[in-house]
């Protein structure tokens, strides 16, 4: 999809910076972007991390898939162009947020290795953090907890992620998590260990 802006479209500068808003908050804006299988556990471990860091006091938010399209992306289907459409749109929200001095998580499928990257662009080498939730497909598929890999397998369901539609696995994430042989307890542990030090 192409996207030509209006000649017209200038750049502001804002006399407030990312830096100041950051200071303001005491923490570094960072994008977590959680990437794997529908019932891999994306949004169980974001929610997890969400309430560690805001129990710490830390300024978060917490993007997930399904939410997003009820609303900002809710004219969206699963064709691959408008997948790819959808994680540009978030891309964009979460590096707004991650200006604005927020630790954004962020669980999407978002199953193409090039629409990931194109969002790793958006953000400083130490403002996103890539964690492949790399959970097995027949552990997802045992969970199903919307009932959606019963329906595939019934043939009332197509284009699905991990079965008649491509999942590109991360090349290089920060973080690689298989909650079949992972605690919560262990994984949410390690990310924040490691986003304390990105922070110091």
């Amino acid at each position: 999809m192409s996207i030509q802006l209006n000649s017209h479209v200038r750049w502001h500068e804002h006399r407030v910076t990312s830096q100041m808003r950051s200071a303001a908050m005491s923490q570094k804006g960072l994008c977590v972007w959680f990437t794997g299988l529908s019932g891999a556990g994306k949004s169980t471990l974001a929610n997890a991390m969400d309430i560690e860091l805001h129990q710490a006091g830390k300024r978060t938010y917490l993007l997930d898939g399904d939410n997003l399209r009820h609303g900002l992306c809710r004219d969206l289907g699963m064709s691959e162009a408008d997948r790819t459409e959808n994680i540009r749109r978030v891309g964009e929200v979460a590096k707004l947020m991650v200006d604005a001095g927020l630790i954004v998580l962020c669980a999407f499928i978002s199953p193409y290795q090039r629409d990931r990257e194109q969002v790793r662009t958006l953000f400083g080498a130490e403002q996103f953090i890539e964690v492949y939730v790399s959970t097995p497909l027949t552990v997802c598929e045992q969970r199903d907890a919307k009932g959606l890999y019963r329906k595939v397998r019934q043939g009332l369901l197509s284009g699905f992620t991990g079965v008649d539609s491509p999942y590109e696995a991360p090349l290089a994430p920060e973080f690689s998590i298989d909650t079949s042989s992972e605690s919560l307890i262990d994984a949410v542990q390690r990310m924040l260990d490691f986003c304390e030090n990105l922070d110091r």
